[in-house]
């Protein structure tokens, strides 16, 4: 190997690219993390959940629907009462 090839100090310029391609696949990976979280925000993921902590502050005796019957009332209700609304 020539000299121009590796750093003064005579060690392999691998590490430092190995270094910098996790840092660059850890940047990438937050960015997926962020969107998906994201995503999962308009689509609605965390609705039932804000409900059930609503449910449990607000009206502690009342039942907590299961995640599947929250979903059903909420499609129903969208069904019987359509609105106009861009989002």
């Amino acid at each position: 190997m020539t000299a121009a090839a590796q750093p003064n100090d005579g060690r392999s310029p691998r590490p430092a690219v190995i270094r910098r391609l996790r840092v660059a696949g850890s940047a990438g990976a937050a960015r997926v993390r962020a969107f998906a979280s994201w995503f999962n925000a308009v689509l609605g993921g965390q609705d039932y959940r804000r409900y059930a902590d609503h449910l449990q502050r607000r009206h502690p005796g009342c039942e907590i629907p299961s995640e599947r019957e929250y979903w059903r009332r909420r499609h129903a209700d969208a069904d019987t009462n359509p609105q106009n609304r861009c989002c």
